[in-house]
């Protein structure tokens, strides 16, 4: 029996992108702190510069607690029309080296160059070449992380940002995860790292000390991948093109809404580009979910699966306002609405399924 091929993945992550591209096309914000999102009271990070970084800013951080951080933050507005062209000119280098390349997001993906393209024997010459290519081309920097698995390469990606690249041999991936906190590994939220520690769960080594059925006992189906990973085990397959299971909107209002009539405009309000996805991919989805967060930022979400993938804007909105209909009378002010669709298939086609109707607290 011949012996099994060590894999050679590569995962590519553009740095700090959204505001890398703003800085690229606007000279004057070079050299500063800079974050695309929202700057007004109820905004939020969507992406910071090195320079905002240094300063503590970070992604997902409400605007108010990253001006107090920074008071010399510039705010842009995202264009997420020039972050979708960068992304296709970056694709289109990952596709000259092999067709086996599993987009994450815009900024971020996984290429499996075992075999490729270029007959390149070495997969750090291949990130290398790649990482150049993109820099010549778009003005960007890049940093990749080289292993034979993906939970490995995603690892090393992060170990010498920006604008570098880590290998992590077979030999070296189980002692590296085993000297990593547990938060550090993708896959591992930040509620998640508080269980871990809670139950004496510090750091990888920690996590591969615990036998399967205890990780199982606590973390239930999530337990044989933690179970796995601890060892520096990860059998993933890159996967080129996956379909896209769901599409969702959300808007966070500058007040918060307190009667009935405002929560219906404003789940009608985040309906089109919802809706605009599927007119131009011509699906549809089975399941639509309404999200109301709370003054008090508790998340409930409703829920309700048809017979069929939704067929007109109509059909979404007459859904959603009877899902919504389901919170009142309003115990409580609403920040945030959102819209989303899951099981989505083409349009027109029909499944026998029940009618459900379900609640969730998140």
């Amino acid at each position: 029996m011949s012996e099994p091929v060590t894999r050679k993945i590569i995962h590519l992550d553009m740095d700090a992108f959204y505001a890398s591209v703003e800085q690229r096309d606007d000279p004057t914000l070079r050299g500063k702190p800079v974050a695309v999102g929202g700057s007004r009271e109820r905004g939020v990070v969507m992406a910071a510069s090195y320079e905002a970084r240094t300063f503590g800013v970070r992604s997902a951080m409400p605007a108010t607690t990253a001006r107090r951080l920074c008071a010399e933050l510039v705010f842009v507005k995202p264009r997420f029309e020039a972050y979708k062209e960068v992304s296709r000119q970056i694709r289109a280098i990952f596709l000259d080296y092999t067709p086996l390349v599993e987009p994450l997001s815009l900024d971020e993906a996984y290429l499996d160059v075992t075999t490729n393209l270029k007959n390149m024997p070495l997969a750090s010459e291949i990130a290398r070449e790649i990482r150049a290519r993109i820099l010549a081309e778009t003005g960007l920097t890049a940093s990749a992380g080289i292993s034979y698995n993906k939970f490995l390469a995603k690892l090393a990606s992060d170990h010498r940002k920006p604008n570098g690249q880590f290998v992590i041999p077979p030999e070296r991936g189980p002692p590296f995860v085993e000297s990593l906190p547990v938060g550090r590994f993708h896959g591992i939220g930040p509620a998640t790292e508080a269980k871990m520690k809670r139950l004496g769960i510090h750091t990888g080594a920690d996590l591969k000390a615990q036998p399967l059925e205890f990780l199982q006992q606590y973390f239930g189906k999530s337990g044989p991948y933690y179970y796995a990973i601890a060892r520096g085990q990860d059998e993933r397959r890159v996967v080129p093109d996956r379909p896209r299971k769901s599409v969702g909107s959300e808007t966070t209002f500058p007040q918060d809404l307190g009667r009935p009539i405002e929560i219906v405009e404003g789940i009608k309000s985040v309906l089109d580009d919802v809706w605009g996805y599927c007119e131009r991919t011509g699906l549809g989805g089975r399941t639509v979910t309404v999200k109301i967060k709370y003054a008090d930022f508790q998340i409930v979400t409703r829920s309700r699966t048809l017979p069929a993938p939704v067929s007109s804007r109509d059909e979404l909105e007459r859904t959603s306002v009877e899902l919504v209909h389901g919170i009142f009378p309003l115990e409580k002010k609403v920040r945030l609405l959102g819209v989303s669709l899951h099981n989505l298939q083409e349009r027109g086609t029909a499944v026998e399924a029940p009618p459900q109707l379900t609640l969730g607290l998140l």
